[in-house]
């Protein structure tokens, strides 16, 4: 939030917009028809707001979309607060936000908690940190999504 709208006890002007393609992603998804029409329909709006982010932004949301969908096919690709997302049965599990076109110093690729990542010991990271990820560090995102897309613990 910028001090003045903090100070106001409002939101960003990045916050409003992130709000505002929410909710046009509903209202479009509520006109949608259900199956393999939406599904498609829902992946080409995903493809197209990576291919419309900055580059640098653009490559690592190709790749991680790339890893999505080959380590959990099962997870579908939506728009979620206007960035990519991955869901099953509607709910995001796994998600990727540029930091560019959030006017933050670096991207994330986060999780929600519908992901199937809880440690014993009460305490998991739920969002990571993207700024030049090494082959390691791509490695890694697939190992997180894999355990993400995994069965949940009741």
């Amino acid at each position: 939030m910028t001090k003045k709208d903090a100070d106001a006890g409002g939101f960003s002007t990045q916050e409003r917009a992130a709000m505002k393609e929410r909710a046009a992603e509903l209202r479009a998804g509520a006109r949608r028809t259900k199956g393999a029409e939406k599904a498609a329909a829902e992946e080409a709006e995903l493809l197209a707001k990576i291919a419309r982010m900055p580059d640098g932004d653009r490559e690592m949301a190709e790749r991680v979309h790339a890893i999505v969908t080959a380590v959990a096919p099962d997870l579908a690709p939506k728009l979620y607060y206007g960035q990519p997302g991955y869901a099953r049965d509607g709910k995001v599990v796994v998600f990727f936000r540029s930091g560019q076109m959030d006017k933050e110093r670096y991207s994330t690729f986060g999780v929600s908690t519908q992901a199937a990542l809880d440690e014993e010991c009460g305490f998991w990271p739920t969002s990571y940190a993207l700024a030049e990820p090494t082959e390691q560090a791509w490695e890694q995102l697939g190992d997180i999504v894999r355990r993400a897309a995994g069965t949940r613990q009741l």
